[in-house]
């Protein structure tokens, strides 16, 4: 049975074999890619890199809006509580803001 010391230099040595391995595997299949896409006319935006354009470029931008979670009672200003903390409720204590479900 190995030792724990024999143990962790061959883990060492093994992953230095899967890095080695693995950035010879990397060029070849980035050069195959690289082909394909120009034989075959493969754009980024078709494989969902880069920026989105037309009909879906709204789609991928978008967000779900957060239901605000405090009201200033003086304003009616609302703030989700997220994000820096507006100047009529920062340094305050956050309770008597929250908006009643």
């Amino acid at each position: 049975m190995s030792s724990y010391k024999e143990l962790l230099a061959q883990r060492e040595k093994l992953e230095k074999q899967i890095e080695e391995a693995k950035a010879r595997e990397y060029a070849e299949v980035l050069d195959e890619i690289k082909q394909k896409m120009a034989d075959y006319g493969i754009t980024l935006a078709e494989l969902g890199g880069g920026r989105a354009s037309g009909k879906n470029a709204k789609a991928s931008r978008s967000r779900a809006s957060v239901a605000p979670k405090y009201r200033d009672p003086e304003s009616g200003a609302t703030w989700s509580g997220r994000g820096k903390p507006p100047r009529w409720i920062a340094g305050q204590d956050r309770e008597k803001f929250l908006i009643e479900k």
